[in-house]
């Protein structure tokens, strides 16, 4: 395993960004987005490192971008429109080392609203949504393999909004239960369901 701490340039200027590549039979690239900058949000999430470990043990290269504004990337918080044009810029960056490799998106929380409309601009094998904050932001419609997981104890974004979303668009959802919106003590049921998620 590689990791490359970059900072790569981005409409915000640059955004810090940690790259762990398995090096050897790679079989694709996974973008992670983190929570909301503006409460604690950061690539080094508790819940963006376990989706980030377990892409890895499964050959992927993980890609974690600090949004704009947060540790060392440029620029201020955009309410996940300037983030988008940002990952976007940075999923171009990347690939340009890694030609042919298809991409995967998930992001938790914040960052599943901007993977949702990452999605829409970027070809990617499968979109993982990690307790999306349906109930903060107007979410659009989304592929129909896109794959929603969360805690049924969910104490910031109601269950029952996230299932009435996934329901609406005949997704598959994994519910983990007892977990809250942070998967405490919840993070090796919350691998396992990425791990099913994910086109590995």
């Amino acid at each position: 395993m590689k990791r490359f701490k970059l900072r790569i340039p981005v409409p915000a200027g640059k955004l810090e960004t940690v790259i762990d590549d398995p090096e050897t039979d790679r079989r694709g690239l996974l973008l992670v987005a983190h929570p909301h900058p503006l409460h604690g949000g950061s690539m080094d999430n508790k819940v963006v490192t376990t989706l980030a470990k377990a892409a890895n043990e499964a050959g992927w290269v993980s890609v974690r971008p600090n949004f704009r504004g947060v540790g060392m990337s440029d620029g201020a918080f955009d309410a996940g429109i300037g983030e988008t044009d940002d990952l976007l810029a940075v999923a171009h960056f990347v690939e340009a080392s890694y030609p042919g490799l298809p991409w995967a998106l998930a992001g938790f929380s914040f960052g599943a609203f901007v993977q949702h409309r990452l999605c829409q601009q970027l070809d990617a094998r499968r979109l993982i949504l990690v307790a999306p904050a349906v109930t903060l932001y107007a979410f659009d419609p989304v592929p129909a393999d896109t794959v929603v997981i969360y805690g049924d104890a969910d104490e910031l974004i109601p269950p029952a909004a996230i299932q009435r979303w996934a329901e609406q668009q005949h997704l598959t959802q994994k519910i983990i239960p007892q977990a809250g919106h942070f998967f405490h003590g919840k993070l090796k049921e919350l691998k396992q369901a990425f791990m099913e998620a994910c086109p590995c």
